[in-house]
């Protein structure tokens, strides 16, 4: 017969704040990231991801979710500053000429490995 499973005991029940977070099982991870439970278990296990370790189980609070969501985030590149085009050095510089490349030569397949010893090898 199994027992009800007791509630978890807070370390500061008159607290506000000490309610637990929920923890989210990297599947929920992965539908929220839009990307596969796989990878979010290979992050976790590369440490490349914030997570917290139940047992062996990963599990992920929003804080670890949002920390992800910012540390893969892309920013746009900062706009250049357009300045006054400097002088070339060399204005006259007479254009370097093409080193002239080699006529191709025609490629040869080889012979197959197994052309001198019939079409299956040896006879049974």
């Amino acid at each position: 017969m199994r027992h009800p499973a007791a509630p978890p005991v807070l370390a500061h029940p008159s607290n506000a704040d000490s309610t637990p977070r929920r923890l989210h099982r990297p599947e929920e991870i992965a539908d929220v990231l839009g990307c596969s439970a796989w990878w979010v278990k290979d992050r976790a296990r590369r440490r490349l991801i914030p997570f917290t370790r139940v047992g062996r189980a990963y599990r992920f609070t929003s804080d670890h979710l949002a920390e992800i969501i910012r540390m893969h985030e892309a920013r746009p590149a900062a706009p250049r500053q357009v300045t006054a085009a400097a002088p070339d050095p060399a204005p006259n510089r007479p254009a370097s000429p093409r080193p002239e490349t080699a006529p191709t030569a025609r490629l040869r397949a080889r012979p197959p490995r197994r052309a001198g010893q019939g079409h299956y090898g040896t006879a049974a």
